[in-house]
């Protein structure tokens, strides 16, 4: 067992740190000054190829596997930027790789992978279903050679910046299937070819997401814009679950490596009483235990992606790894916010800035009780409690 990153995998981490520090501190907080989208920092991603690192090299994408990207994400974070804005472009493409049609594959990922095409935007959670995707209520109904879709999305970030939607929906009702998972079908839309058919409406949050909830009115969809079989779309899902949770968890582990760095810097530089606030117990301390729970994060995320590359079944090592990431990332904010005091809120220290983003993972993509229920349920043979 060798816990050591690969040369090439320093290579990768070593050339995404060089095309970060090409936007600095003060780009970031333009953007979230003013909120908006990075543009050019996800072009040279893109025309870098690290977007396509996941596309088969057939589709014009580098073939790496799922560690060496979530590495790619993990370096954004840990040198300040944001890969939160072009994560998706990741993880939604998994449905496509592992059970979209031939044509489909070649009509869209060589497109996505010279960056031409972005597939940002994912539709699953609804405003009466929350968590519990098999409630969602999003209906398609079968006609000759399609289908027309009614409903409505909620917390679909990225939607304005994506020619592509990734969308589930029921296309038998719940109540006429054996098992809740069956019914539900994946759908790759054309967001310009939608037209009026999707209506998105911004929602302002704390954070600079771009994030909207899309109404559906009588959307036309052929057969052909359905990804594998009809009803098997919970199934397919869960690729891009897994993958969404582990590389998000590597933007939560880049975020928790960038706070203890940046602590542990100040806490030696800050001096207060004639000495640096570092050598107080109270500062070193927190900073120790987020390190410790930081690298310890990283390791389960090593294991779980290890497990994904690998073809084996690590539906609960994802759903762990971001759990333990985003509350290792956590700890390490307000440990560096802790550490920053009064400076801490000031944005020019980008703490608060990174503060909220390290925040959010703890809610999205999955929030942390819904982690505890389900590992909880797994470990007593207990329906879950919330």
């Amino acid at each position: 067992m060798n816990f050591d990153y690969t040369e090439t995998q320093a290579q990768i981490r070593a050339a995404v740190k060089d095309l970060c520090g090409r936007f600095g501190p003060e780009y970031w907080r333009q953007l979230a000054q003013d909120g908006k989208y990075p543009e050019t920092f996800v072009d040279e991603m893109a025309k870098a190829g690290w977007l396509a690192a996941l596309i088969p090299e057939e589709y014009g994408g580098a073939g790496l596997p799922l560690l060496d990207a979530c590495l790619i994400l993990q370096e954004i974070n840990q040198n300040g930027a944001s890969a939160v804005h072009c994560h998706a472009q990741m993880y939604t493409m998994a449905s496509i790789m592992r059970h979209g049609s031939e044509a489909q594959k070649r009509r869209t990922l060589p497109r996505i992978a010279d960056g031409s095409l972005r597939l940002q935007a994912f539709g699953v959670t609804e405003p009466d279903a929350g968590s519990n995707t098999l409630a969602i209520k999003t209906f398609a109904r079968r006609v000759p050679g399609g289908y027309v879709l009614n409903g409505q999305k909620i917390w679909t970030s990225r939607y304005s910046h994506s020619h592509l939607y990734l969308l589930i929906a029921r296309t038998t009702p719940i109540e006429e299937v054996k098992k809740k998972t069956d019914g539900l079908s994946l759908f790759l839309i054309d967001i310009a070819k939608a037209g009026k058919s999707l209506q998105a409406r911004p929602i302002r949050t704390m954070i600079n997401h771009h994030t909207f909830q899309v109404f559906i009115d009588n959307l036309e969809l052929s057969d052909d814009d359905r990804i594998g079989e009809e009803g098997k779309g919970f199934h397919y899902l869960l690729d891009s679950l897994h993958s969404e949770r582990l590389l998000v968890a590597s933007e939560a582990i880049g975020d928790g490596h960038w706070f203890v760095g940046k602590a542990a810097a100040y806490g030696g530089e800050r001096i207060v009483f004639d000495r640096p606030i570092g050598s107080n117990q109270g500062v070193q301390f927190p900073i120790a235990r987020a390190h410790m729970n930081v690298e310890a994060a990283e390791l389960m995320r090593n294991k779980a992606a290890t497990l994904f590359d690998a073809g084996q079944s690590c539906g609960r090592e994802a759903t762990m790894v971001k759990y333990l990431a985003s509350e290792a990332a956590w700890e390490a904010a307000e440990a560096a916010m802790t550490t920053f005091g009064g400076y801490g809120v000031a944005c020019d220290f980008d703490i608060e800035r990174k503060w909220k983003e390290s925040r959010l993972f703890r809610t999205a993509p999955i929030s942390n009780n819904l982690v505890l229920a389900q590992v909880a349920e797994h470990l007593l043979g207990m329906p879950r409690s919330y």
